[in-house]
């Protein structure tokens, strides 16, 4: 069995295989400082440490590389693989300064062309919204990254004081008539433009027609609006920390 874990910035995600299976996942917020604890939750499923017989991880949080590392080490006694841009992925990475490029981007990359082959494009939205473009060649190209749904929310909250909270929804209509309706509004539609507008360009630079792979806790609903994303995985990153592992092991 294996213990695949991606640490982002506001969750981490945990997930457990049984050859392909995936048996178990989990979603924590994420604890910058703390230690990532894993017993409780092995233990509510019903699931031994010591059948763990491997550990990937992709973070993009260094500071939580050692609690991880010694999670690893001490409840399971094993070495951790993390990925980064030397790991052997089957991606060549054309990035200018590949070490600046994000392990989530990297997995991400190489699990949309196991998955659903290439060319292609990643739309992972999380606190970021990333778009990853990879090539016929299995070359990563590059990307995009873009200020999250939420964060844009959260600014439009906390700097406007005459706008309530709302909840992020698709609306019926765009021309609305009240004052929540029309942050609703602005908020979908304005980001799925921001979402097509991307892909159309990056989609015309590749000189050819990629699939697009949506993935992330929002994606679901930005994938609602857009008329290029094809695909939502909402386990692809899971996914492709197993196919690496395998790869390396």
């Amino acid at each position: 069995m294996l213990l695949v874990i991606d640490a982002g910035n506001t969750n981490v995600k945990l997930g457990v295989f049984r050859g392909t299976e995936l048996v178990a996942q989990w979603r924590l917020s994420t604890d910058r400082d703390g230690d990532v604890e894993v017993r409780s939750l092995f233990e509510h499923a019903g699931l031994e440490l010591k059948e763990i017989e491997g550990i990937a991880i992709a973070s993009v949080v260094p500071s939580l590389n050692e609690a991880l590392r010694r999670m690893a080490e001490v409840d399971f006694e094993l070495t951790p693989l993390f990925v980064d841009h030397t790991t052997d992925t089957g991606l060549k990475i054309l990035y200018d300064s590949p070490a600046a490029l994000g392990a989530d981007r990297i997995v991400d990359s190489a699990a949309a062309v196991a998955k659903y082959g290439a060319p292609c494009i990643v739309v992972d939205c999380g606190t970021a919204t990333t778009f990853n473009a990879v090539n016929a060649a299995h070359e990563y190209v590059g990307g995009v990254i873009a200020p999250g749904i939420m964060i844009s929310a959260e600014a439009l909250f906390s700097r406007a004081a005459k706008l309530p909270r709302v909840k992020i929804e698709r609306p019926q209509k765009v021309i609305a008539t009240s004052t929540i309706g029309a942050m609703q509004s602005g908020l979908y539609y304005g980001y799925a433009g921001l979402v097509d507008g991307v892909l159309s360009q990056m989609i015309a630079e590749m000189g050819s027609r990629p699939r697009v792979i949506a993935t992330g806790g929002l994606a679901p609903l930005i994938a609602d609006g857009s008329k290029f994303i094809e695909q939502v995985d909402q386990t692809l990153m899971l996914d492709g920390l197993r196919l690496i592992y395998e790869r390396n092991k």
